[in-house]
């Protein structure tokens, strides 16, 4: 009767869920580093070689195969064993196949192999040697799962197959993904390595460019690549080969390759499901045209469509282009351990070395076992009349044994031989042969002999056999490495077409096409260019490619990028997107924006406390996603930033009502990280605005009132200075709020704090002197002051040809 032990059920569920993770991590789901093998296909192989199903023999009924291996080696379901047999039969699946199959063995669209009762497998030549010298106690045999008969712990293979065909597997906790490569250069980086032990990996690349799949592709570009060698793990990017033709007036994308491991059928399927939902668009029609010939899916584009853009949104979006994560995990001694690529070729090697000693010494024991009889059978030969009557005259073959043994002084196996011994042996010619099969085993016995004293000779074999296999069974590459990795932005998704921007007052954007504005404009009268309310108008308007940039400078010094494409496109009479949600603005006021056709020319700034910086364009060529600071900002704020080209008068308008004019170039360029310098000397003042200095200036005060200056009024002077009177700030005036540059046909908007809003024609604004009080613009209410200004751009203002 057995004990009963009682224990606590976390403890025995621990262990016991330990020993069924180590279980599937050793036995099932990972490959060995010395044969790349999984258990159930190491099985399957050494099943099909016991049964001498080799590539020059027929083939076998796949059940037959599979009932074999289940009732000697591998107690699982049939399943298992069908679907690891099938799958090391597909072209599709590895690089290199290992069973030779007839019948349907599945395709790539994902179709199952037909019943094994259907099929019939036989090993492919390759197998034949990763098989080869198993018979000579090259690998250590252990018991199977019934101790019935004995099975392989690993293959005695010649060929590296853990990076030949790669591998994968989900374990408990880990999983491995091992990608296939060509056959010539892992062979290449064999020899390389035993010739330069020292080899890094780097080194090693230059022979192995990366992953070689079963079904082509590209992979995009190198660095990835390199970090899964030298790491184990690595994002290698797979695209599909495509091409585009020319179909009448319009155009198709040919598909010839698609990535590893993707399923045909439902990468069409996935790709009509994107055409559905309007993921993307441009695309007629979708068809399979893929025969004996190779793989050709058809896509058809509607007329006038860009086929460079459908073809990377198709890369975005679809399967067309996908991710293979590298994961190069294998059992090193039993033991799961990350491999870099010169581990692998490293453990390789080290394999080999084991299975030519191995190798070496079961030839040297039977070449010295066949020396020592031959031995015997010369001894018996050079005394053959003795022999002879000594056996005639003997009562058994037991005493004629003794006898033979005691004369001529041989050994038990010696006299056995020369017992066994036929007549026709004894004639001259047989004696001659006996001789030189005797005397070519001593020089055999000292070749292997010299082999197992020799670690050079051993990596000589080594070598000289990767040469053969070269030539038995090397290949080109099928996937091709693009030389430099091609990142798909969103630009590229995005056809490039120019674009009218109108933003308002209170900070909504938005774009609409060209085209449709053109359209709307070919009556005459010009187009409403944003639907606002009543309190809000349109304030800037400009035409920008969908590939340009638009530069957001805030209050707080910070500049902030954004394509015109990511602005929302917008109806007619739609308002658009608040700014401060498309930049995820938080306690910051976007105070200036410039549209960037390119990163020429000077951006100059100007503070509330009068400081100025000039800083060239190209300095914010580098966007970043959370924006930069433009300008260093102690206690200060950005007022205002202008877009020049270097040769420009500015002028800067003060609260208490004077003007500093000066040339720009007054101002020395400096770096993004300064404060910038003095260009207005202030006295319990600040800086209300910044214009560049041409046509009238327009001067407002918070008590609605203002005038309009010519600009050659304001002489120039350096900055840094107090500047001129620009207008009186008299009681009655109180301070400035705004300045604006403005035309004879320009038109103002005045706003309130209470949120009154008077739109006034420039032209009836009189110009006058500077030093003058100027006119009512705005009658204010009681306890009401003017609280902007804003020159109205109408649509005319967009200069569209």
């Amino acid at each position: 009767m057995e004990e009963i032990q009682e224990r606590l059920i976390e403890e025995e569920m621990k262990e016991a869920y330990v020993d069924y993770a180590m279980s599937v991590i050793t036995a099932r789901a990972l490959p060995d580093v010395n044969d790349g093998l999984k258990p159930v296909h190491r099985r399957i192989l050494y099943a099909m070689n016991k049964l001498n199903l080799q590539h020059n023999k027929p083939h076998r009924k796949s059940a037959y195969v599979v009932g074999r291996v289940l009732a000697e080696l591998h107690p699982h379901g049939d399943a298992a064993v069908y679907d690891a047999l099938a799958r090391m039969a597909q072209n599709f699946s590895l690089r290199y196949p290992l069973i030779d199959g007839q019948g349907n063995w599945g395709s790539i669209d994902g179709d199952k192999q037909a019943s094994m009762r259907y099929t019939e497998a036989r090993l492919t030549r390759l197998s034949s040697e990763m098989l080869a010298d198993i018979e000579k106690n090259t690998v250590k045999m252990t018991p199977n799962y019934d101790e019935s008969s004995q099975e392989p712990v690993i293959l005695p293979t010649k060929i590296p197959n853990l990076l030949v065909n790669g591998s994968s597997g989900i374990a408990v906790g880990m999983a491995t993904n091992i990608p296939p490569h060509n056959m010539n250069e892992v062979l290449d980086a064999v020899i390389f390595l035993i010739d330069n032990s020292n080899a890094s990996i780097d080194e090693l690349m230059n022979i192995v460019k990366g992953p070689d799949f079963p079904t082509g592709s590209f992979i995009l570009g190198k660095s990835a690549i390199r970090n899964a060698y030298k790491t184990g793990r690595g994002k290698i990017k797979i695209r599909s080969k495509t091409e585009i033709e020319d179909n009448k007036d319009k155009k198709r994308i040919i598909v010839t390759e698609i990535p590893y491991m993707i399923n045909k059928s439902f990468l069409i399927e996935n790709i009509v499901n994107l055409v559905r939902d309007k993921r993307i668009e441009g695309i007629s029609d979708i068809r399979d045209e893929s025969d004996r010939r190779g793989m050709r899916i058809v896509i058809e584009l509607k007329k006038g469509e860009d086929a460079e853009v459908v073809r990377n949104n198709l890369f975005k979006y679809s399967q067309l282009q996908t991710t293979f994560g590298v994961i190069s995990l294998a059992l090193v001694a039993g033991q799961p351990k990350l491999l870099n690529l010169k581990d692998i070729l490293y453990f390789f090697i080290e394999h080999r070395k084991r299975v030519i000693i191995r190798r070496t010494e079961f030839d040297l024991g039977n070449a010295e076992k066949r020396a020592h009889i031959l031995s015997g059978l010369r001894t018996a030969l050079e005394n053959i009349d003795f022999v002879v009557k000594l056996i005639k005259g003997s009562e058994s073959p037991l005493v004629a044994k003794n006898l033979l043994i005691k004369n001529l002084r041989i050994s038990k196996m010696q006299a056995e031989a020369i017992l066994d011994m036929r007549l026709h042996r004894l004639t001259s010619l047989e004696q001659g042969k006996i001789k030189k099969e005797y005397d070519d085993l001593l020089n055999l016995i000292k070749e292997l002999r010299e082999i197992l004293g020799s670690e050079a000779r051993i990596l000589e074999i080594i070598k000289k056999e990767c040469l053969e296999l070269k030539e038995k069974y090397g290949d080109g590459r099928r996937t091709e490495i693009l030389e430099e990795e091609e990142e798909l932005e969103v630009e590229d998704l995005i056809e490039e077409e120019n674009v009218v921007v109108t933003v308002t007052h209170s900070g909504y954007v938005k774009r609409i096409s060209l085209d449709e504005y053109k359209e709307q404009r070919r009556g005459g009268k010009g187009v409403k260019a944003a639907g606002t309310k009543e309190e809000d108008f349109v304030e800037n308007i400009f035409i920008s490619s969908t590939h340009d940039y638009i530069l957001f400078f805030s209050d707080k010094g910070k500049v902030y990028w954004l394509k015109a494409y990511n602005i929302p496109e917008g109806a007619r009479y739609s308002r658009g997107k608040a700014i401060i949600n498309l930049l995820n603005l938080k306690d910051e006021k976007i105070n200036a924006m410039i549209p960037i056709k390119g990163f020429d020319g000077y951006l100059v700034m100007v503070t509330k406390k009068g400081i100025v910086k000039r800083i060239k364009l190209d300095v914010f060529s580098n966007p970043r996603r959370g924006g930069i600071i433009a300008i260093k900002l102690d206690g200060d704020e950005l007022v205002d930033v202008k877009l020049t080209d270097g040769n420009q008068k500015l002028i800067i308008a003060s609260a208490n009502g004077n003007a500093v004019k000066f040339k720009e170039e007054d101002v020395r360029v400096m770096g993004r990280n300064s404060y910038g310098v003095r260009g207005m000397k202030l006295e319990k003042d600040m800086v209300i605005g910044m214009e560049i200095a041409r046509d009238s200036l327009l001067t407002v005060t918070e008590n609605g009132y203002g005038k309009r200056t010519n600009i050659d009024e304001y002489r120039l002077i350096r900055r840094g200075g107090k500047g001129v009177i620009n207008i009186k700030t008299s009681k009655r005036n109180g301070k400035v709020i705004g300045i604006k540059t403005v035309k004879e046909d320009d038109e103002i908007i005045c706003i309130s704090e209470n949120g009154i809003l008077i739109r006034i024609p420039v032209n009836g604004i009189s110009e006058i002197g500077r030093n003058t009080q100027g006119v009512i613009i705005m009658k204010l209410n009681e306890k009401d002051s003017v609280n902007a200004i804003a020159k109205i751009l109408k649509s005319e203002d967009v200069e569209v040809n």
